[in-house]
């Protein structure tokens, strides 16, 4: 069948906030070390020891906020030890990755520079788990005050005269697991004394994170906005897509079957339930939706690569992660009322990665493409949207075969971006334009697709799957035709 999709440009739904678009860089395997952080010393082309190729590649798709140190890191990392002379910082057990020995060479000044360097929003996560209020509250006033104190002055001690920018800062992470097996009772009440404590230092405003919710655990979403809702600016929710079983298997991302796709493909499109759920509790204590939902952690997580550490979650990214993240957006674009921020797992080497290193080569991901093709929508004005749309079906399961989202820019550019599930079939696509000033007169547009259900981009193959020009669309009388290929994602602009 044709998809049938009716957009009324007049009829505005709000804005996207562009921290949707927002990544997670923990210290996890490669990420932090190889992948950001290099060292001044080092062959790799560096400037002050982060790597110049990651740094321009991530400026091409405009990051606008970065979160750091962790994840689970987090609330074993005690900031103090990643500071001052390198040589002199304390070396530490990455007990929740690998196994590993942390230098601490990368710490609070080196990713303050790294997000300078990327002209993004630093987002940093504090330890609730082992930490303690004061190494919490200290750490804010250490970044945050340009006055006389003692953290001020430590930090003048350390190269850095000036207070830096600091507007999100999570109290915690998943302090239902990793973060130290909290009730959601007894965080709450941490979280009610640690926030008390990171302050607002000059013209500084911190953007307060509560630790959220794992998954469906609805409960924990209903007590944190109950007992400290008044106290906090945001509350996170963590969802990672798993084709398998998380613990038994969670199946290889070079699943070249049709039957992992479809799994992958259903997991995905379950993030709009847990939105749903979850937005309908904050909204019986926020009815304003003053707080915002957090999407901190999310993207998809196989089985690592053969041969890996198991502790650094490294896999592979193909076509596949590429329509995961195309369903995504779409779905925080149609709850952009409460969600506000979003950080896929993770920037580089880790997880659904933009960015995969090997010694001085580096590569982007399907994923990172889609990144790029969709910074069109970054704070663009969403508008409303009606359809008809086909089903792609297998063994008897069916799910949506398009999926789709249009926004206006601030030129008052239309930019629709479309995904088809279906990784056999193309899907044919009508669009009709309605609320138009002036007629539409250009349309232009790009495309990732392939050939295969596990292509993907290798060192030897770097660019194996990219976009290109989307050359089979029609405009006539304000009515868009094209067809989707199988397993592609598009972005079509008018003017």
């Amino acid at each position: 069948m044709t998809n049938k999709i009716t957009i009324n440009t007049d009829v505005e739904k709000g804005i996207i906030n562009k921290n949707i678009y927002g990544h997670f860089s923990e210290h996890l395997g490669r990420c932090i070390y190889e992948g950001f952080w290099v060292g001044e010393d080092s062959s790799i082309p560096n400037t002050n020891g982060i790597r110049n190729d990651v740094v321009a590649a991530l400026k091409e798709i405009n990051v606008p906020v970065l979160r750091w140190p962790g994840g689970c890191f987090a609330d074993e990392y005690h900031w103090k030890d990643g500071i001052g002379p390198r040589e002199q910082r304390k070396r530490m057990v990455n007990t929740n990755w690998g196994g590993v020995v942390e230098n601490n060479h990368f710490g609070t000044h080196e990713f303050m520079m790294l997000c300078e360097m990327l002209e993004t929003e630093p987002y940093i996560c504090g330890n609730v788990g082992s930490g303690t209020v004061q190494e919490m509250s200290e750490w804010v006033e250490y970044m945050t005050f340009d006055g006389e104190s003692p953290m001020a002055n430590w930090r003048k001690e350390n190269g850095r005269e000036k207070s830096w920018p600091l507007k999100y800062f999570g109290v915690g992470n998943e302090n239902w697991g990793c973060g130290g097996n909290m009730r959601a009772e007894y965080y709450a009440d941490l979280y009610r004394q640690y926030q008390t404590y990171v302050k607002n230092y000059g013209e500084n405003k911190v953007y307060k994170i509560a630790g959220g919710a794992n998954v469906d655990d609805y409960h924990w979403t209903e007590v944190l906005m109950r007992e400290a809702g008044s106290l906090m600016d945001g509350l996170s929710v963590h969802y990672y897509t798993v084709p398998g079983d998380f613990w038994l298997g969670k199946g290889a991302a070079l699943d070249p079957r049709e039957e992992e796709w479809y799994a992958t493909m259903k997991k995905a499109l379950y993030i709009d339930e847990l939105i749903t759920k979850h937005g309908t509790i904050m909204d019986k204590y926020d009815p304003e939706k003053r707080v915002g939902m957090i999407i901190d952690e999310w993207g998809t997580w196989f089985d690592v690569e053969p041969g890996t550490n198991p502790g650094f979650l490294y896999q592979q990214n193909t076509i596949r992660d590429a329509l995961v993240a195309g369903l995504h957006f779409h779905i925080f674009h149609d709850h952009n009322d409460r969600v506000q921020m979003a950080n896929i797992a993770q920037t580089v080497n880790v997880l659904q990665a933009m960015i995969l290193t090997e010694g001085e080569k580096m590569i982007t991901t399907p994923t990172y493409h889609v990144f790029e093709m969709f910074k069109v929508h970054q704070d663009a004005t969403k508008v409303d949207i009606q359809s008809t749309i086909g089903t792609y079906e297998l063994n008897g399961e069916k799910l949506p075969s398009v999926s789709v989202s249009a926004s206006k820019d601030s030129e008052g550019q239309l930019h629709i971006s479309l995904c088809n599930l279906n990784p056999k079939e193309a899907s044919d696509v009508k669009i009709e334009l309605r609320g138009l000033v002036n007629q539409a007169e250009q349309v232009s547009g790009r495309i990732l697709t392939a050939d295969t259900l596990n292509a993907h981009n290798t060192f030897e193959q770097p660019e194996n799957v990219k976009p290109t020009a989307l050359t089979d669309v029609t405009l006539e009388a304000n009515e868009l035709s094209l067809t989707l290929p199988p397993m592609s994602v598009a972005v079509v602009t008018v003017k």
